[in-house]
This record gives C-alpha cells, sequence and structure tokens, in this order.
C-alpha cells in the first residue's frame, strides 16, 4: 500500500526587506507539499490506521529529504512546521490522520534535531485553499522570534478527493524580532519560568 502522489510542490521565499528596513542576512522560508489521493475520500471509514502507518513513512521521508536539501542541510534550519488540507470530499481527520504519526514527523525532527514539537495546522478546502505552516524554534517553544507562518497556495489542489500534506521551515527568525520572549512575560507576571501554571 503505497500512496498516490499526482504531484509535489516547492514555496521558496527570501525576504530582503523587512519592515522598511534592510535585513542583516536574508531571512528564508521554504515549503515542501506533497499532492496525494485521499484514500478514505467520500465515505466514513472507522479504521485509518492501515493507510496511516503505510502512507506516513513514505511521505515523512520524501518531504524530509526535499527540506534538507533545499536547506543545505537539517542543522541549518531553525524553525520547523507541518500542515495539510483534504479536500471537500474528506474529513478534517484525514488531513490529520496522515501528520499526526510519528511515523510521518519524526524523520523531519531527526533530520533537523529538533527538541520541540512540530507545530501544525488541518484544514479542509477546495483547490487553491491558502496552506498554512505555522512554524516555531526546534529547540525552544517559547523563542517568539521563531513564531512564523508560510502561507501559499496550489491552484489545482486539493481536488475534492485528495490531500495535500506539507512541510516547512525557516533558516532563522524574523530580521527585526523585538517583542521579546515568553520567558520575560512569566517573570513580569510572577509566574515560574519552570512551571508556568504555578502562581
Amino acid at each position: 500500500m503505497t500512496p498516490e502522489i499526482r504531484k509535489t510542490v516547492t514555496y521558496d521565499e527570501e525576504v530582503l526587506i523587512e519592515g522598511f528596513r534592510k535585513a542583516d542576512t536574508p531571512w528564508r522560508l521554504f515549503a515542501v507539499a506533497a499532492v496525494v489521493t485521499n484514500p478514505w475520500a467520500g465515505r466514513y471509514v472507522d479504521d485509518l490506521k492501515p493507510e496511516i502507518q503505510a502512507y506516513g513513512p513514505i511521505l515523512g521521508q520524501m518531504l524530509t529529504d526535499r527540506m534538507t536539501t533545499l536547506a543545505g542541510g537539517g542543522d541549518k534550519i531553525e524553525a520547523y512546521g507541518k500542515a495539510a488540507v483534504v479536500g471537500l470530499n474528506g474529513e478534517i481527520e484525514h488531513a490529520s490522520g496522515l501528520i499526526h504519526t510519528l511515523r510521518f514527523g519524526n524523520f523531519y525532527r531527526e533530520a533537523v534535531g529538533a527538541k520541540s514539537y512540530l507545530a501544525f495546522t488541518n484544514t479542509r478546502g477546495p483547490a487553491n485553499a491558502p496552506i498554512m505552516v505555522p512554524l516555531m524554534d526546534k529547540n525552544d517553544a517559547g523563542r517568539r522570534s521563531h513564531y512564523l507562518t508560510i502561507q501559499f497556495a496550489i491552484p489545482d489542489a486539493p481536488r475534492d478527493d485528495e490531500i495535500v500534506v506539507c512541510l516547512g521551515a525557516a533558516l532563522s527568525g524574523r530580521p527585526h524580532h523585538r517583542i521579546g520572549d515568553r520567558y520575560q512575560d512569566l517573570k513580569d507576571l510572577g509566574h515560574d519560568v519552570d512551571n508556568p501554571a504555578a502562581v
């Protein structure tokens, strides 16, 4: 059982001027998406596990290889995330199923040496629906400079019976970040940085 991949799409953005000021280093964000036939389209399926287990490693490895090649190595990636958009003849559960499995995400985590979880979105939409890939620092979930979102669209995907599965990355945080991080907020509010729920 292997995924039927109609095509792959690469999005690559390099920002030279941000906020009316030149970036010291170009700010690069990129993503790779696979347009896959939805094996569950048009029907309710109780057990999604066989396809999830079969598709996850294939898609995870393929997209990760493309991402690390674009970056020039996994160590160059500082922020990362994932997304899936299911077509109108599918469930949100189908989009979730293909990206919320360690059989998919662990390829990317290991390739970039990450400690943080993979930020994500899973949505439904027609062809040309926005693909929103939220990013966060691969090692520090509180580093706000790396709270980013890649947005792009594929004019002919997802078709009603397809799922777009995507990984995203940035090689740095925002060029002129100046809003601090969540740790300073916690201190200012009198919270324990190591136990934010404690007052």
